[in-house]
Order: C-alpha cells, then sequence, then structure tokens
C-alpha cells in the first residue's frame, strides 16, 4: 500500500490522528527533504527509514515505492509541508503509480492555499489555485494572460524574494484589483494584508507568501454594488470606515464626500 500524506504548514500539532497512524505503521517514508521530515517524526516519537522524492528524483522514486509495495510493504509520501503534489513534488508519483497499475490513496489534511482563500475573504465558491508563476518574464506574463478574463478568485504561491515583482506583474497583466497576501500561515506571525495590485504591497516580506487576487468583475463590476454595500464590502475585509470610504469613492469615481453623505448611518 502507497499512501501520500499531508503534513503541517506551519504549527506541528496540525496533523491529523490517522496521518500519525499511517507514519508509524509504514515501512519506508518517501520525503521531499529527509532533514525537514525527521524534525516532524521525532516530534512525534516516529522512527522510520527515509527516502529523498523531489522533484529531481521523482520517477526514480516511484520505482523504488513501487518494488516496496510489491513486496508487502507499507509506504508513505510527503511533502515538507501541506498536501504532496500540490505545488509540492508528487504528481509524477502519482502518474507513474497510475502508469504501473499499482494502486495508492490520498490521506485529507493541510492545504495551504484553501487556508488562503478562506482568509481573504474574497469570493471561494469559485477560485483558480494557479501556483507559481514561472521565473521568466515573458513566460509569466504568457501565463497570465490566460488568467485576464476568469472571473474566479485567482491564487498563486510567491517566495518572499520574488513578492514585488510578482505583484507587478499582477497589476501588469490583470489590472488594478483587489488581492490579499497571507504569508506564515498557523505559525506564530501569521498575517493577512488586503491591498490593491496598484497600490503595491507595503507589509512585511518574509516567510512563504500566498496571494489571493479577486477575478474579473463582471461587467458594470462594483457600479452593480448600491453605495452601502460597496462601502459594506471593504469594512469587511478589516478597513477603517475612511480607508473603506476612500477605496469605494476611487472605485466609483466620485468625491469621497458623496458617498460619505450616502452611508453616513
Amino acid at each position: 500500500m502507497i499512501e501520500l500524506i499531508p503534513t503541517p504548514i506551519g504549527n506541528l500539532k496540525d496533523i491529523t490522528l490517522r496521518a500519525l497512524e499511517e507514519l508509524r505503521a509504514a515501512d519506508a517514508v518517501f520525503c521531499e527533504d529527509t532533514r525537514h521530515t525527521l524534525k516532524l517524526l521525532s516530534a512525534y516519537g516516529i522512527k522510520k527509514p527515509l527516502f529523498a522524492c523531489h522533484k529531481f528524483n521523482e520517477r526514480e522514486a516511484a520505482e523504488k515505492m513501487i518494488a516496496l509495495s510489491r513486496e508487502g510493504k507499507r509506504v508513505a509520501v510527503v511533502s515538507d509541508a501541506g498536501m504532496p503534489a500540490i505545488s509540492d513534488p508528487g504528481n509524477a508519483v502519482c502518474r507513474a503509480l497510475r502508469e504501473a497499475g499499482e494502486g495508492y490513496t490520498v490521506l485529507p489534511g493541510p492545504c495551504a492555499f484553501v487556508c488562503a482563500l478562506v482568509l481573504s475573504a474574497l469570493p471561494s465558491d469559485r477560485f483558480t489555485f494557479v501556483g507559481f508563476l514561472p521565473e521568466k518574464v515573458s513566460e509569466r506574463m504568457a501565463e497570465l494572460k490566460r488568467y485576464t478574463h476568469v472571473r474566479d478568485t485567482l491564487i498563486f504561491h510567491c517566495a518572499p524574494q520574488d513578492l514585488e515583482s510578482t505583484i507587478a506583474a499582477l497589476g501588469e497583466a490583470l489590472g488594478d484589483r483587489r488581492a490579499c497576501a497571507v504569508r506564515e500561515i498557523s505559525k506564530i506571525h501569521e498575517e493577512s494584508v488586503w491591498f490593491n495590485l496598484k497600490e503595491g504591497y507595503a507589509g512585511e516580506r518574509r516567510g512563504e507568501f500566498i496571494l489571493v487576487v479577486e477575478g474579473e468583475r463582471a461587467e458594470g463590476g462594483f457600479l452593480e454594488l448600491s453605495p452601502r454595500e460597496h462601502v459594506q464590502m471593504y469594512l469587511d475585509e478589516g478597513f477603517s470606515k475612511m480607508e473603506a470610504l476612500k477605496r469605494a469613492a476611487k472605485d466609483r469615481g466620485v468625491p469621497k464626500s458623496v458617498l460619505y453623505k450616502e452611508t453616513l448611518d
């Protein structure tokens, strides 16, 4: 049996009882970084043979998993944090297992972009997970063009050193949209910062980021909202009354005083 097991994205307590049970029962654990996984297993008193399974050796690792499984061994597959195969190694493993006709299962558990989507307060009924954008500027812009007219909420992973350039690219390709930068999920310094793409992000730049961006607005956009609903939208996102008025007025192209009078109560 081969099992893909999600692991905590920050707080080590965010691991399920079933995940611990299966890790204890495993004969071998394949992991993205053996040093990182060793810390997790040690925290729960688990000692297992560890094998590397990263983006450079997934196919070879999958062959080893298949061989072990066919010997009757139990195999666990984990990434450094979160769900294997979601912006982490694992997808090539799944393809190899299917091609070989080898059965496998996936345990439910932590997934960073889902937490970020909920924290953002942007529409969560329909969303598109994009993950990491290409490093080359030309490839990045070509990729973003695919999402220009997507009305789903868009979700991106972003390393701290790429934050500024990624937000600039998002603003250039998608226009000025509402966004939320979420970092350090489940850790001591967890933070969600709302901003507009054209204004840029002014918060802390340490830690891994997930950027949640609103989708293309329907024709009419914010003007389909009443002034009261428009201001309330920003209040719900955590902005102060004056900042909510300022942003809504900018969206609608009217003086802030006009909205103030219409939403005085």
